[in-house]
């Protein structure tokens, strides 16, 4: 066996420069300029490796020297060291991605399927509010099921809701490391949910008015001002308050309003637009709503922008109702069951609801305009106590 050790501290600070070996491959090369490194000389399969172990005197004998035989352990494990330090390096370096930071490179590759490229934050905003102050200065691939669980323990009984959406983007985030080459554990969020047990808060649906009321609250909207057009527009048109809010008078030709297919909930990425019939009282609600427009949008705010969703909602409030806007699409489409024979495919329609794939859409192009137009115009008179027909639909 080859001597080691050979080296002192005292007499390796008084070399000169050249080649000075320790033993066992190690050796300390000392230049000309003053310099000096350590070096390993090993054979891997069959092959002479020098491994540089660090800058003498910053790398002091001890250390060469322990450092020397980590690598010579790997070396009798058939293994390279050179090729598992610079692996180490890497895995160390992915360790130190923060969440943050992942977090906005998946917004980022997102926006291209969210409305209007996300620019209404809603997908980023439960991971912005619940999860990156807590979380987001952590590295991705240290983050595991307690982390979340604690995270999300503050909100998972008392807003179900917004923690299931902040679970769900947290995944994502994750899945969108790994996708990048980060080690993480992508099952830490089913396990934090398993940590967190069954949500105590049963979701809610949004109270609605019953569609035998409907008319008398209809009547009650009398007064001609923005908030009282709105909501009878959005009443016998059944579209989402959003859609309604934003409407311009260039979006209705004739008796047809097009709704800009990027407007449409659920159908992000999307080019389709939604043809919304609009019957003889729709159209004169939209006629007294045009001396008011502004910078063409039909429903403007009294300062600046449109109407707001909460403007409407308050308006009921006032009344003592617990039914919200939104919840007349759910009105019109209890009358559409319960009054109607229109068939299921139709009746979600009406309301923008697409209950078929995007193959079967490829071939059946049709929005059943006609039949809605003959729907939606029965639904007005009923709103407008004219009609309580029942209404019986033809199908070919």
């Amino acid at each position: 066996m080859r001597a080691m050790n050979r080296l002192s501290a005292k007499s390796a600070s008084a070399l000169g420069p050249g080649k000075h070996a320790d033993g066992a491959g190690l050796w300390l090369v000392k230049r000309e300029d003053g310099g000096a490194q350590w070096v390993l000389r090993v054979t891997v399969h069959g092959r002479r490796r020098e491994m540089g172990l660090g800058a003498y005197p910053a790398v002091s004998l001890a250390e060469a020297r322990r450092k020397a035989e980590e690598a010579r352990s790997k070396v009798r494990d058939n293994l390279d060291p050179i090729k598992e330090r610079e692996r180490a390096r890497r895995e160390a370096a992915r360790r130190l991605h923060l969440l943050k930071d992942v977090a906005n490179d998946a917004f980022e590759s997102r926006k291209a399927e969210l409305k209007g490229d996300g620019a209404a934050g809603r997908w980023f905003s439960p991971l912005q509010i619940h999860v990156l102050p807590k979380l987001g200065g952590i590295p991705v691939g240290e983050i595991d099921q307690q982390d979340i669980r604690d995270c999300l323990a503050p909100l998972w009984h008392t807003k179900a809701e917004t923690a299931r959406k902040a679970m769900n983007r947290l995944s994502i985030c994750l899945r969108h490391a790994a996708a990048l080459g980060y080690e993480v554990n992508l099952q830490a969020p089913e396990k934090a949910r398993a940590l967190l047990g069954k949500s105590r808060q049963q979701p809610e649906n949004i109270p609605a008015v019953p569609w035998t009321e409907v008319p008398d609250f209809f009547a009650s909207l009398s007064d001609g001002s923005m908030t009282h057009l709105a909501l009878r527009l959005l009443i016998l048109t059944g579209v989402r308050s959003g859609p309604l809010r934003f409407l311009r008078d260039e979006q209705i030709s004739g008796d047809v309003w097009t709704v800009p297919g990027e407007a449409m909930k659920g159908r992000k990425g999307e080019t389709d637009d939604f043809r919304v019939p609009l019957p003889p009282e729709a159209l004169e609600v939209i006629k007294a709503a045009r001396p008011h427009a502004r910078d063409g949008f039909l429903f403007p705010s009294v300062r600046k922008g449109v109407i707001s969703d909460a403007t409407m909602a308050r308006l009921m409030e006032r009344r003592g109702m617990d039914a919200r806007p939104h919840g007349f699409r759910s009105s019109l489409r209890d009358w559409l069951a319960e009054a109607t024979d229109a068939p299921h495919e139709v009746a979600e329609f009406c309301l923008g609801h697409r209950t078929d794939s995007s193959v079967v859409r490829a071939y059946r192009r049709t929005d059943f305009l006609e039949q809605r137009r003959v729907l939606m115009g029965r639904w007005a008179k009923h709103c407008t106590g004219q009609s309580g027909q029942v209404v019986k639909m033809v199908t070919a």
